[in-house]
């Protein structure tokens, strides 16, 4: 996923993030029901698409942009007992527990959910459905790589090499969704405690921390429109799909064997004022005709099986086959200790 161009094509839409449909008509509601739907930033959609939806469903949609995941997930939780809309896209795998944890969500099972989605169910009791796949995983410019004569990292291992010392840009775990996810595949590949003593020899071989993916990404990374002057950062195992040269050719790649798997999930929430209407939205968002538009729109992998993927993806941004991953009740005990031990190991 290349959430630099989610980022630049949500403040495309953000004045209409405040009340008004998505879909760019007249800015007059249907004379239907209206469903507030709570999203972070770099939700995007193909306003023809929801416009369709509002017209077959009588649907009246209002997205609310709140943040990144782990803010959105926060001020769903902060506000439970009177919820900010009717439903929540947005909230990932590495928040999902603490969200259920708290009861943010009701049950819904959409029918589309048994063609891709359930391998990503979090509970038994639906509240929550998967809506596309964007795992998190190493960046690089191959192009610097080839300039420099510098052989190509592979693994996370791979990143302690001296030769890598000053190439490497993450996002900081404690405030940003993605650096939360790296940190979590840190812990899945070496162990607990082992992962500390990795971080201490990434930390060494002088990796820069940033708040962000946005100034990772844009600001530190040398593959990006930013060219900065680092060759390898974290992003997305899709990112590559939006670097392509004037033939087609991608200028960055993945490396699929450091990647973690990060799944965003939608759901209604406890309380919606209209419980049947924002299951429908739930349905809508893996209606064929939303699924088919998530990778142009978010370049995110669609999670219902058969979608098709824009050309060029099978080369550019081929989804892992064997991602990292930890048990949700793993990372819901955990989560909060391996971020503080980060904290004080990374940071002093």
């Amino acid at each position: 996923m290349n959430r630099y161009l989610r980022w630049v094509a949500a403040l495309a839409v953000a004045s209409l993030a405040t009340g008004c449909s998505l879909t760019g008509s007249s800015g007059q509601e249907s004379a239907g029901r209206t469903v507030t739907l709570v999203a972070h930033d770099s939700f995007v959609a193909d306003p023809a698409v929801l416009a369709d939806f509002e017209r077959r469903s009588g649907i009246h949609l209002d997205v609310r942009n709140s943040g990144d995941a782990g803010e959105l997930t926060n001020k769903l939780v902060l506000s439970k007992a009177a919820p900010l809309g009717d439903v929540a896209y947005g909230v990932d795998s590495t928040f999902a527990s603490r969200a259920l944890g708290e009861g943010v969500f009701a049950p819904h099972r959409p029918a589309a959910a048994e063609r891709g989605p359930q391998r990503y169910a979090q509970d038994q009791q639906h509240r929550l459905t998967a809506i596309d796949v964007a795992d998190v995983c190493l960046n690089i410019d191959t192009g610097w790589f080839a300039q420099h004569r510098v052989p190509e990292p592979a693994t996370l291992h791979d990143l302690t090499d001296p030769r890598y010392r000053g190439l490497i840009a993450l996002p900081d775990p404690t405030t940003s969704s993605p650096g939360l996810a790296f940190l979590l595949g840190t812990v899945a590949a070496f162990g607990d405690p082992g992962w500390q003593d990795y971080w201490r020899d990434l930390t060494a071989n002088g990796v820069k921390l940033s708040a962000g993916w946005e100034e990772a990404y844009n600001q530190d990374f040398s593959g990006s429109t930013g060219r900065g002057p680092r060759p390898i950062v974290l992003s997305y195992a899709s990112s590559p799909a939006a670097e392509v040269d004037e033939n087609g050719r991608p200028r960055t790649r993945a490396l699929l064997d450091t990647c973690y798997r990060q799944v965003e999930y939608a759901g209604v929430l406890a309380g919606a004022k209209d419980p049947q209407a924002a299951g429908e939205v739930v349905d809508f968002l893996l209606s064929p005709e939303f699924q088919a538009q998530v990778p142009d729109q978010m370049y995110v992998y669609p999670a219902v099986d058969g979608v098709a993927l824009p050309p060029g993806w099978a080369e550019s941004a081929p989804l892992p086959q064997a991602p990292a991953e930890l048990p949700a009740a793993e990372v819901e005990r955990n989560r909060d200790r391996w971020v503080e031990q980060w904290r004080t190991l990374v940071r002093g």
